[in-house]
This record gives structure tokens, sequence and C-alpha cells, in this order.
């Protein structure tokens, strides 16, 4: 979704509130994560005093397979961000999202947001024992023998 921030770089107090929805068919070509829902993604832009904030919440729910045991679950996830807009800057900078053209896609933004907050490792829950190394057996519902 293109954002238009030009009337919120000219006015100083002016704001915008933001509600959008990245539907789950354009998040497929992201490896390692299957989305089970659309992201939806709810803030506000404001222009406060000179300056463009962004900020926003994205609830997402993945399907995932637990890195330990294997089985596949939904996780509902919740993350807050807070950004400064920018129409430009003159060097390199990751402090900053610079609105080309004066606008922004906040389709990319809140993807690239989103993955970098996901965990690295995936559990079913914090406690998961994993499968045996001999028999496979899934140690959360039974035990085995194999290593006794």
């Amino acid at each position: 979704m293109k954002i238009d921030l030009k009337q919120l770089f000219d006015i100083t107090g002016e704001s915008m509130d933001l509600t959008c929805v990245i539907p789950a068919d354009e998040l497929t070509d992201i490896r390692g994560y299957t989305f089970a829902s659309p992201v939806e993604l709810k803030g506000r832009i404001c222009n406060r005093a000179g300056v463009v904030y962004l900020d926003y919440s994205a609830d997402v729910t993945l399907l995932n397979t637990c890195d330990r045991c294997l089985k596949e679950f939904e996780k509902e996830y919740h993350y807050d961000f807070s950004h400064i807009v920018v129409p430009s800057v003159s060097r390199d900078n990751d402090e900053y999202i610079v609105a080309e053209g004066e606008s922004i896609d906040m389709n990319d933004i809140a993807v690239t947001d989103i993955l970098l907050q996901l965990p690295s490792k995936i559990l079913c829950k914090e406690d998961c024992k994993g499968l045996c190394m001999v028999c496979g057996c899934d140690l959360n519902v039974s035990e085995c023998n194999c290593l006794k």
C-alpha cells in the first residue's frame, strides 16, 4: 500500500490514521515463514514540529513447525514499531525511512520490520523436549527407554 506523505511533510501538526491489511497471497514469496492469515496494520503518521513519525502495530499469525519436535502449530505475534520518515537523506542512513517521491510503501516497511522481529528459533512451547535422538519419538507425548 503506497501512502502519499506530501501533505504531512508540508503541514506541521498534520496527521493521518493508518489501517491496512497485507493479503496472505502477497506474503507467499517470503522463505522460511508461512503466514496463516493476512497481516493487519494499525497506526498513525503525524508531523510533530516538522518531523514525520510513523507509529504502527502489526498483528501476524504464522503457521510454524517446531524446531525441536517438528509439530506444526499456529502462533500469533503482535509487534509495535516506530520510525522517523524523511523526504531525503544526504548519505546512507538506516535510522530513517526515506520517502521516495514523498510516498512510502507500507507493505515493504511492515514486512521488513516483522521479519527482523520474528524469533530465529521457533518452538511450540518454551519447554519443548523435542524428539528422541535414537528412536525419534516425541518426548513431549511419551517417554522412551533409548537413552536410559
